[in-house]
């Protein structure tokens, strides 16, 4: 993982949601998310920058979780991908059609994030 894969990341991610003024993006301290390309970005952005302290995994809980999801689910029941676009695909429609549509989640009461994601929404237009 470099920052220009980490700056795609980010464009997608500002393409295809909404930007609000109090987001929080979340990362570790890894060299692509201390940089001073994607730090300047953000700030353009007007998103706030949280980082997990060092050797802390705890502060990274929800991705850890969403990790081992991901495994369980998703790779570990398929032996093997034929190629890097059989496995892009797998788990794209994972993220996208199942994982943040379809599979509700305890910590957001027993909601799916697209669930989450629209109220949030309703709620701020409706304030």
């Amino acid at each position: 993982m470099d920052t220009k894969l980490i700056m795609k990341t980010l464009e997608s991610a500002v393409q295809n949601r909404t930007i609000t003024e109090d987001l929080i993006i979340h990362s570790d301290l890894g060299t692509q998310y201390t940089s001073d390309e994607y730090n300047k970005r953000l700030n353009e952005l007007h998103i706030r920058h949280s980082y997990s302290r060092k050797g802390c995994p705890y502060d990274n809980a929800p991705m850890e979780s969403f990790h081992a999801s991901l495994k369980k689910e998703c790779v570990y029941p398929i032996p093997v991908f034929e190629n890097y676009e059989e496995a892009a695909s797998v788990l794209f429609e994972y993220v996208h059609s199942f994982y943040n549509r379809e599979r509700i989640h305890s910590s957001l009461s027993y909601q799916t994030p697209l669930q989450v994601e629209i109220t949030t929404i309703v709620n701020k237009m409706a304030a």
